[in-house]
């Protein structure tokens, strides 16, 4: 019976251990991070991202755009500058240098093909890297370079 006792207090002991250290440990913090970009071309910069990448429009307003990808798993938005509604953090503009957007697709070469029969001007062409990416860029009414890309692990 004394032997039944303390494999049972030892088993309870053990056990609170363990549920107090695993409610030590740091909670993992839901994110979804939405990048946006000030800008003063709204109406060209929805065209674009709809018409020519296929995007959705989750809201808009006559200061504010915010846009999915087809598969609703990343947004962007796009916010006049200046308005009255925003804090001066959010006021100044885009200067059209120092941003690109990666978007990863599954067929690069269809969407390649695609864009060069809309007529779109490809900034870099398709190519495979040493690394294993195939990608090509193309640049938003911003200024903003968007590299396209598969990933694939590098061949050797």
């Amino acid at each position: 019976m004394k032997w039944i006792v303390l494999i049972i207090t030892t088993f309870c002991l053990t056990a609170n251990v363990f549920s107090q250290s695993s409610s030590t440990t740091k909670k993992q913090i839901k994110m979804k991070l939405n990048a946006g970009i000030v800008t003063p071309k709204l109406a060209e910069t929805k065209e674009f991202y709809t018409k020519i990448l296929g995007f959705g429009v989750t809201f808009e307003n006559e200061f504010y755009l915010l846009l999915h990808t087809p598969n609703h798993e990343a947004e962007i938005s796009f916010l006049l500058p200046n308005h009255p509604s925003q804090q001066s953090l959010f006021q100044s503009p885009f200067q059209n240098k120092g941003v690109y957007l990666t978007i990863e697709v599954d067929d690069v070469d269809s969407i390649y093909n695609e864009l060069k029969q809309k007529g779109i001007e490809i900034k870099i062409d398709i190519r495979n890297e040493p690394w294993g990416d195939r990608h090509f860029a193309i640049q938003d009414p911003n200024g903003v370079g968007i590299d396209i890309v598969k990933y694939s692990p590098p061949q050797e």
